[in-house]
């Protein structure tokens, strides 16, 4: 019955493509819109109500200037970025859907739509890999007369260094179809830096148009389009940018080409050529998947919950980088942003997975595709998977300090069997099951009382006998125990699903105290979220107990904040993911929106103008720390939920 409701949701995913719902504007004032998101080095953003009040950034932090001025009649606006044109446009509108990002204005007498779209659609890994996003424009006279127009779209050389000591050769060229201006450092140093607080400084940074109508702007970095005249019939078009890393990841001593040229023989001027190609297709595809998002997340959890997940979307698929492995795995390697740097984290793809299991479980697959091949291939050897692969974009082995042992199996194996729940099959959990096994052996011996360790909130510091970490541990057997059963390994299910259901009575028993359940097993005066019982909800294992859920949700109701639940007893910051993820837990829809609406509050009203944090302060308008990081994606956790459980 479980599977078969898994069936089901994938069948709606799918279905739910044929829909044309009508637009749903996003109201939320975001922390910093998106612009350009292709990736972890491309990521740029706007951190400012107005588009025009500030340079757009990159998410972290650093200026990455880019220039938009409308000329009317030879009168200049200036609708995005800082310059020495005074005269600026008047923004009515800024509106952040999944691929898009829209604003309206006025100049003058015309009206100018500016949209940045970034195609990333997960059902096309050729097209989520393709380096290249559009900036499009709509123009329309508003005084009933026609006028002469001009846009004038100026990048910096900051798109293609990482400090403004380097030394950058800027050149502008054609080819048959496009002007281009091009960027990129003379050193050219490929994989040459590894870090957290980076920006690429190897490849080339493009502007592309239609060259009928664009022109290169001397040794500026610049693109000129001219339009003609403007009057009541709109007139629209776009430039397109894009980013030619030549070398994407260095994976276990190879340096690994991106997803789109993963055979070598791919050009950046192939990839616009297919992106102008597509424009008008995928314009619509976009406009179409966006507004079905926005549905499906206001009909799983209201119009603010939805506005949340709709900002969310890029923030996660850009922090990722998508290449093919030497052995023909897809590998959908994360940055560990703002945090330490790390590439392929598991316990950032485990919060992030939602998203991935609602739209395409081959890319959930290949956010963890690169652990099994660590432990299969002898270079990881202990009993537990590793926490990452090295330090981004250098995947040569975990680089991170200490392990997580309990959480980083538990990770695993929920991840796997939600997998193969989403397929509807075992064959991929079958492909690992000596390592699956070994793992949920691990869990067995190691996970009910866990020892001294970190676990994914490691900011939070080693504790031992964590309670929300052993219901990891126990979800984590059942999970083993369903890709059992899935696998006709009928008397191995019935072993560890009898063992989880005995570990989950004596959790209970445990880690009760009073009206609500520790933070450990030996300090009833201590209260966290259990945000890891949302999977035996969600894949329906059933192995705690129902009165657990119903009795820590009424007690975290009682614990609040202006902007939300607190992580635990411990301190007032929130992580936004797992609130999310504890609030879908809630038995009725009133305590979903009391536990999500100050998360919402908090977002709307932050002074940190910075891409969406995941860990910030329920007592303030301000942030801990992290932005721009992929477990955003853990918001979608509603909607996955109403997509299999019908919620």
């Amino acid at each position: 019955m479980r599977l078969s409701k898994f069936i089901l949701g994938a069948l709606l995913v799918a279905v739910s493509c044929t829909k044309v719902p009508g637009h749903i504007v996003n109201e939320l004032r975001a922390p910093a819109y998106p612009l350009i998101t292709i990736d972890p080095y491309t990521s740029v953003w706007s951190s400012t109500d107005k588009l025009y009040d500030s340079e757009p950034i990159h998410w972290t932090e650093t200026d990455f200037p880019l220039l938009g001025i409308l000329t009317v009649d030879g009168v200049q606006y200036r609708f995005m970025g800082l310059s020495d044109v005074s005269r600026t446009a008047v923004q009515h509108l800024a509106d952040v859907q999944a691929t898009r990002t829209i604003y309206d204005f006025t100049c003058g007498p015309v009206d100018l739509k500016l949209t940045f779209m970034a195609p990333l659609l997960m059902d096309d890994l050729d097209l989520l890999s393709r380096p290249v996003n559009y900036i499009s424009y709509e123009i329309t006279s508003n005084d009933g007369s026609e006028h002469d127009v001009e846009v004038c779209f100026r990048a910096d050389e900051a798109w293609a260094r990482n400090d403004t000591t380097q030394v950058c050769v800027k050149s502008d060229y054609y080819d048959d179809r496009f002007c281009y201006v091009k960027c990129g450092t003379e050193s050219q140093q490929i994989l040459g830096k590894k870090g957290d607080d980076l920006r690429i400084d190897w490849g080339y940074f493009y502007m592309a148009a239609d060259k009928a109508s664009a022109s290169a702007c001397g040794d500026l970095l610049a693109l000129s389009v001219e339009i003609g005249k403007v009057g009541d019939n709109s007139v629209d078009g776009y430039v397109m940018v894009g980013y030619d890393d030549l070398y994407s990841i260095q994976y276990f001593g190879r340096d690994m080409r991106p997803y789109w040229n993963r055979n070598g023989d791919a050009s950046i001027e192939g990839q616009f050529t297919l992106a102008a190609d597509d424009y008008a297709g995928l314009k619509e595809r976009c406009v179409r998947f966006d507004n079905d998002l926005m549905h499906d997340a206001v009909q799983a959890g209201g119009k603010h919950y939805a506005e949340l997940c709709a900002l969310a979307y890029r923030q996660t698929l850009a922090a990722h980088k998508l290449i093919m492995t030497p052995e023909g795995d897809l590998a959908y390697l994360s940055k560990e942003c703002d945090s330490n740097g790390s590439i392929g984290t598991v316990d950032l793809s485990y919060p992030s997975s939602p998203l991935f299991l609602l739209y395409n479980p081959e890319l959930a697959k290949a956010l963890i595709n690169f652990i099994f091949h660590y432990s299969e291939s002898g270079k990881w050897t202990s009993p537990y998977p590793a926490h990452d692969v090295g330090t981004y974009p250098v995947a040569n082995g975990q680089t991170f300090v200490g392990d997580m042992p309990v959480e980083e199996a538990g990770n695993m194996l929920i991840l796997t069997d939600a997998i193969c729940k989403a397929e509807g099959a075992p064959d991929y959990a079958l492909l690992h099951w000596e390592v699956l096994t070994q793992w949920a052996d691990y869990l067995v011996e190691n996970g009910l009382d866990p020892a001294d360790q970190l676990c994914t909130d490691d900011f939070a510091g080693r504790f031992p006998r964590n309670t929300n970490l052993s219901a990891k541990a126990v979800l984590a057997i059942a999970a083993y125990a369903d890709l059992a059963e899935m696998a006709d390994k009928t008397e191995v299910a019935e072993k560890y699903s009898a063992k989880a259901s005995e570990m989950a009575a004596w959790w209970k028993k445990m880690a009760v105290a009073g009206d609500h359940y520790a933070l450990t097993f030996d300090r009833g005066d201590t209260w966290s979220q259990k945000y890891n019982l949302v999977w035996d909800r969600v894949l329906g294992y059933g192995v705690f107990d129902g009165d657990i859920v119903e009795d820590e949700i009424a007690f975290y109701l009682t614990r609040m904040n202006e902007y939300g639940l607190p992580l635990d007893s411990r301190r007032n910051y929130a992580k936004s993911d797992w609130t999310i993820w504890t609030a879908t837990m809630a038995p009725d829809m009133e305590d979903f929106h009391a536990l999500i609406e100050p998360v919402y509050r908090f977002f709307n009203e932050t002074v940190d103008r910075v891409p969406m944090t995941d860990w910030y302060n329920t007592d303030s308008r301000t942030y801990m720390h992290f932005k721009a990081r992929s477990v955003v994606g853990g918001y979608f956790m509603k909607v996955f939920d109403a997509k299999y459980n019908g919620s």
